[in-house]
């Protein structure tokens, strides 16, 4: 069986579970501990299982419990790898809560963005997306014949990673912005020419575009996360992914993912 959740989708934090009945990952880390850990607790999985951590980019909502969760683990004597592209991995900030810098490292994995590896017995595949980070990454996982595809924080779909989201079973993919919303709402203008910018985040009309004429229509539960809290709605996003998919012509269990909570946990 293989099991996939978001656990938190937003500006406030992202954090994605990844298992099987041997190897149980998690991808981002932009949680509190006391947060990451009530909702594994809440999907069955114990914190102290989780094999690794694979960070797609630097950006605090990604990172910003890493520190913590690595040290929470470390003090249990069951430390856990962290698994970096060789240009992210100097620019993650290890300090304390008073600044100080731990006397070790975690265990950390540095891979060429690109590269894939093998991790328990999931066949993990790291491919560069177009985000304004330093080397930022998105992630395909393949476990007894399913595959799982992470796309975030990229602004626009280049078509390599249109080739790497192909043949997907489950397909995390971000919708983050309404650009009418954006336009007229409350970021000033220099984030809003980054936000559409090529290097920003995925527009509701960017990511439908894909959905209707480029969507591997074997998927099979779709999920749309990264949404903008102050420029965009949830039934914004369901509505035109909805319209996208009957055009296509097919209908995959579509699920909008939250901040506050997580999704079900989707199984296969």
């Amino acid at each position: 069986m293989v099991k996939f959740c978001v656990l938190a989708s937003g500006s406030a934090g992202n954090t994605s579970f990844v298992g099987t009945s041997k190897t149980r990952v998690l991808v981002d880390a932009g949680l509190s501990v006391k947060d990451l850990n009530k909702r594994l607790a809440e999907i069955g999985e114990d914190p102290d299982s989780i094999d690794a951590v694979l960070i797609t980019h630097e950006h605090s909502d990604h990172v910003a419990g890493l520190a913590r969760f690595v040290r929470w683990r470390e003090k249990r004597k069951k430390p856990v790898p962290v698994y970096l592209s060789r240009l992210t991995a100097p620019l993650i900030d290890w300090s304390t809560a008073d600044g100080k810098q731990p006397e070790q490292l975690p265990v950390i994995e540095r891979f060429q963005a690109g590269s894939g590896w093998m991790l328990g017995n999931i066949a993990v595949q790291s491919f560069t997306i177009p985000h304004d980070a330093k080397d930022p990454v998105g992630f395909t996982f393949i476990a007894e014949g399913v595959k799982i595809g992470v796309a975030t924080d990229l602004g626009y779909m280049p078509d390599s990673v249109r080739h790497h989201l192909r043949r997907t079973q489950i397909l995390l993919i971000e919708s983050n912005h309404d650009l009418d919303m954006l336009k007229v709402g409350p970021y000033p203008w220099s984030v809003k020419q980054r936000v559409m910018g090529r290097n920003g985040h995925l527009s509701n009309a960017v990511t439908c575009d894909y959905l209707e004429n480029d969507l591997d229509s074997g998927v099979q539960t779709l999920i749309l996360g990264h949404l903008s809290e102050h420029n965009n709605h949830p039934e914004i996003v369901r509505i035109g992914a909805e319209q996208s998919l009957e055009r296509r012509g097919i209908s995959p269990n579509l699920v909008i993912a939250e901040q506050k909570t997580q999704t079900e946990v989707f199984t296969y």
